[in-house]
Parts: C-alpha cells; sequence; structure tokens
C-alpha cells in the first residue's frame, strides 16, 4: 500500500512538496516525517514546517512530535554521565 503525503513548509517563501511511498507497516506520519527530514537536508537554510497532509488526513502534530521526540532524545544521548 503507498501512502501520498504532501508537506507545506515556509523557507524564503511558501513551498509543497508531495511525493507516493510505500507504507511497508509503518504509520503515516512516520512515513512522512522521514519525508520532512529529507526536505529538511535538501535544504541550505532552516525551513519551518506549517502543514503536513498524508493520504488525506492532517498529521502536522504527530510529525512535530516526532521531531520533538527525536531531538530530546539526541539531547540526552549527548549527556556525559
Amino acid at each position: 500500500m503507498n501512502i501520498t503525503i504532501e508537506i507545506h513548509y515556509k523557507a524564503d517563501s511558501k513551498l509543497m512538496q508531495r511525493s507516493s511511498f510505500p507504507a511497508r507497516g509503518r504509520k503515516p506520519e512516520q512515513v512522512a516525517y522521514q519525508f520532512w527530514k529529507d526536505i529538511k537536508k535538501e535544504m541550505p537554510y532552516n525551513v519551518e514546517l506549517e502543514e503536513v497532509l498524508a493520504a488525506g488526513e492532517d498529521v502536522t502534530q504527530q510529525v512535530k512530535e516526532l521531531e520533538r521526540q527525536e531531538l530530546l532524545r539526541i539531547m540526552n544521548d549527548d549527556l556525559p554521565f
């Protein structure tokens, strides 16, 4: 099964990217978060997430929560104790 992900974000202007990905047993917000990470890697400057649609459903908050959890995990991994 494929999931269509549409991500709206701000860089110098408002942009949108859309693509279809195989689910492979993952939740739509996990697929969308991976797509968002790929977009951020490609950009030479900061981008701000505005809206994420996965199969027509708004999963913006779930993607932001996944991003927050990963950031916290990375920060905690760097502690020397």
